[in-house]
């Protein structure tokens, strides 16, 4: 079993004992050493993510903090940390195709569908079988969503969807979209959006991947020519949207400072040892201080769990964990590129993959400026940035290119 890192109470103990137990049986133990997993880089290995699921779904530990009458075990933020100990000891496929549903997805439906949508839903995303993405960002709605375009407008029992989202991720074989659309552009932009599960086969969306410089195409662009919606894929009420945004994104900067890929102290150490790399002190020095960040990221995600002890829904420490993170898993992939020399640039290995996927983390899951102002607002009590559009309605602030801003 893996060691606890403060001394589990007699029920801890005898919850661990029972995690691990259970996957043992099931699963293979952890080789150091192995195929480092990285936000999903160039892994679109479905079958393999779908059957783990399945095997964790058995006792709920695909999902543990979700109720068990939605397939969980309803498990405390330790026991759901003590299922994360232990999962880490064994030999896993890379998740991050599911993850959007399972971490994103699943919690907002939870908190604002209604039970028959939970119903629909949940048992899909919890196994895998039906993946879902993001349709938020647009060309002109990226830091400032609230400002999207992309129009829904309702036809009895219907609504038909017509414009356009970008950086999409795994859309092109998502089987539903968390889809944001504005309802209303006669009032101020956060208040006149609507939250849809749109079906990604519907007539009228088309997918185009966009290829990355890491070689992968995790991003698209989804184009929507009056799909439509039913009204029972509505999620929340009409105008509501915002703050289911809000609660997505929450639960998305969240997951993002969790960590970002599966990368260990002990594989940055043995590509060192690997290169006979050690006996340089500046490569040493560098090392010490990725090593170092590592350990204040792990503390910190310690302290923010603690604080939701409570049931306290994730707050802008998600903001300080997905900088903190991307700083590092940059500075981590500029040494392990260094260390290896020319075959950094040229080998194409995991190493490589890394280090191109590095600068994405400053833009997905929120800009790096988007989280800086959410620190300086909701942690230092500085004034918010000026917004002149904030209270004017959405149909006389939104301007074509090139257009003057209106007076405010």
């Amino acid at each position: 079993m893996a060691t606890a890192e403060i001394e589990d109470t007699p029920a801890e103990a005898a919850f661990r004992l029972q995690v691990y137990e259970f996957l043992a049986a099931r699963l293979s133990p952890r080789r150091p050493g192995e195929h480092l997993q990285i936000m999903g880089a160039g892994s679109d290995d479905l079958e393999s993510g779908r059957r783990f699921l399945a095997t964790l779904a058995e006792a709920g530990m695909a999902v543990p903090r979700w109720p068990e009458r939605l397939g969980g075990m309803g498990a405390s933020p330790e026991q759901a940390a003590i299922v994360a100990q232990e999962l880490a000891r064994f030999e896993a496929p890379d998740l991050y195709p599911f993850m959007v549903g399972i971490g994103l997805v699943g919690p907002t439906i939870m908190e604002h569908g209604t039970d028959e949508q939970q119903s629909r839903w949940l048992p899909g995303i919890r196994s895998g079988e039906e993946i879902w993405c993001q349709l938020f960002s647009e060309p002109d709605a990226g830091s400032d969503l609230a400002n999207l375009g992309a129009r829904a407008e309702q036809d009895g029992d219907l609504w038909r969807v017509s414009g356009s989202k970008v950086w999409s991720s795994r859309a092109h074989y998502s089987r539903w979209g968390l889809l944001l659309a504005r309802t209303d552009p006669s009032v101020p932009k956060h208040a006149g959006i609507t939250a849809f599960a749109l079906d990604m086969a519907a007539p009228g969306v088309t997918v185009r991947p966009l290829r990355q410089m890491n070689g992968d195409t995790h991003f698209n662009e989804v184009f929507l020519d009056g799909s439509e919606v039913p009204d029972g894929d509505r999620i929340g009420p009409v105008g509501a949207g915002w703050k289911i945004a809000v609660t997505t994104l929450a639960h998305e900067r969240a997951s993002i400072g969790e960590g970002w890929g599966g990368v260990t102290n002990e594989q940055l150490a043995g590509l060192a040892r690997e290169h006979d790399a050690l006996h340089d002190p500046i490569t040493r020095a560098r090392l010490a201080g990725v090593v170092a960040d590592l350990e204040v990221n792990r503390m910190s995600a310690r302290r923010a769990k603690a604080s939701a002890r409570s049931g306290r829904a994730p707050g802008p420490e998600g903001s300080g964990a997905k900088l903190r993170n991307g700083d590092v898993l940059k500075r981590l992939s500029n040494l392990a590129v260094d260390i290896e020399g020319p075959a950094g640039v040229t080998g194409g290995d995991d190493w490589q993959t890394l280090f191109l996927t590095g600068p994405s983390l400053g833009i997905r899951g929120g800009t790096d400026e988007i989280q800086r102002n959410i620190i300086g607002e909701r942690v230092l009590g500085l004034p918010p940035e000026p917004r002149v559009d904030k209270d004017r309605p959405y149909s006389e602030s939104r301007r074509a290119p090139g257009e003057r801003p209106p007076s405010p």
